[in-house]
């Protein structure tokens, strides 16, 4: 099998991936739906509502997130996932009978989005988490890479789809068809051969529980960066809902057929992007700053699109800088962290990650308000270069990182002559002497993580 999809040899993977590909596929319906319901009918064209029911979606991941990462690591995540994935369908249903009978209001969208966020909010560190359980180590980078592969061929295909079916017989027709597809998970994890998990041990109920996966970080200097740069790129750069949405009816004038295939196009470059980091055994710090600062300028680029034709050509190169960032973050953290804190670790990654979304995109909705769409798109591109750039002159001042050709290979590499792994690796044991099991094989680890830093 090629190694690009080497993880699908694993049945219980197979099926995750499917069920996986329906549920994103009815999430990114439902997200243009509720944009051009919001935008269209319900807010007069308002980019700060729309900022807002962003926000609303995405703020209890913010507060909720430590919480559910601790329930990751404590009880089955197949259970867990399954009660929230039903939970999203009656949700998803319930909107389209209000959009079909003509009753549905602003403030009802607000009630849904935010319910829908404590939904995702409970359901994100364990969905990632989960992953892990499915194959071996040695090839998570992969399953990781291939897991975002799927959730951009929804953003392939959803979007495109829901912009169709809103010209063709309406918005509410959407949320019926979205509310099936969530169901998707719910079966194919029903279906999965529970011999075949590779489940990690529970962690015993007690005191502290998030308080230890923050010590778990703060002595992890490379996750500490990492989350630096995907929190500055996510709270300006990542807000498309808003962004795309104001473009395409600010700049453009479309319909929600043009508005669907922006986001159908940056999936395009996203797929490609996660199918490149699948081929990857391990991702690499300078790949993620380098990701950041290539699609800083690229949004930029975007944000200068003089026509919509243009618009679309360059969106494929910023979808696939995007997932290169994300999916090699995301991989980066989970291989590296050790198995009974990787619940709560990626709990605190999806607070960064999504839970500044609540903080962003009013305020990338405001901008667009104030100063036009176009702005509320550079200003995203400008953060996410000075992000990557500061960090990597953190690196070169802090760290004494250098750029060094290799003697044997005449390649070039990352000279790290403190290992700041090894660092916050000796702060963590002497300091929490958290249960003995976190400290399982953590030699080698500390070995392979400073040989990727390089």
């Amino acid at each position: 099998m090629s190694k690009t999809f080497q993880s699908f040899q694993y049945y219980n993977y197979r099926l995750w991936f499917v069920g996986n590909l329906l549920a994103a596929s009815g999430t990114w319906m439902q997200r243009i739906a509720q944009d051009w319901l919001v935008l269209t009918h319900l807010s007069g064209g308002s980019g700060l509502q729309l900022g807002i029911i962003t926000a609303l979606q995405f703020a209890p991941i913010l507060f909720l997130s430590p919480t559910a990462g601790v329930f990751a690591d404590r009880f089955d995540k197949r259970l867990i996932i399954q009660v929230t994935q039903i939970l999203t369908a009656l949700l998803g249903l319930g909107m389209g009978i209000l959009v079909l009978t003509d009753t549905v209001q602003l403030w009802m969208v607000y009630i849904f989005a935010t319910a829908g966020g404590i939904i995702s909010a409970m359901e994100n560190p364990v969905r990632q988490a989960f992953v892990s359980e499915l194959v071996p180590t040695r090839i998570l980078p992969n399953a990781v890479a291939l897991n975002s592969t799927s959730f951009n061929l929804a953003r392939l295909l959803g979007p495109a789809i829901s912009g169709f079916v809103i010209d063709w017989v309406g918005i509410g027709w959407v949320f019926i068809v979205n509310a099936a597809l969530f169901l998707g998970p719910v079966f194919t994890v029903l279906f999965m051969r529970e011999k075949e998990l590779i489940k990690s041990k529970p962690v015993p109920r007690q005191k502290g529980q998030v308080r230890q996966a923050v010590h778990y970080v703060r002595g992890r200097r490379d996750i500490i960066l990492i989350l630096v740069i995907v929190g500055v790129v996510s709270l300006l750069g990542l807000n498309f809902q808003v962004t795309s949405a104001m473009m395409a009816t600010e700049v453009y004038g479309l319909p929600a057929g043009g508005f669907g295939l922006m986001s159908t196009t940056l999936a395009v470059g996203a797929v490609a992007g996660s199918l490149g980091v699948a081929r990857l055994n391990k991702p690499r710090l300078r790949m993620i700053v380098a990701a950041a600062l290539f699609f800083g300028m690229l949004l930029t680029l975007l944000a200068l699109a003089p026509t919509y034709i243009w618009f679309l050509i360059i969106s494929v190169p910023v979808g696939m800088s995007q997932q290169i960032l994300i999916a090699s973050a995301n991989a980066a953290v989970q291989i590296t962290t050790a198995p009974s804190f990787r619940g709560r670790v990626m709990a605190l990654y999806s607070m960064i990650f999504m839970g500044v979304t609540p903080i962003g995109s009013p305020l990338i909705g405001w901008v667009a308000e104030q100063f036009g769409a176009r702005w509320s798109m550079a200003v995203g591109g400008l953060a996410s270069m000075a992000v990557a750039i500061g960090v990597a002159l953190f690196g070169y001042f802090h760290w004494k990182i250098r750029l060094q050709i290799d003697d044997v290979t005449h390649k070039i590499r990352l000279n790290v002559p403190i290992s700041p792994v090894r660092a916050g690796y000796e702060e963590l044991m002497d300091d929490s002497q958290i249960e003995a099991q976190a400290s399982l094989d953590l030699e080698e680890q500390i070995t392979d993580e400073e040989a990727e830093l390089k």
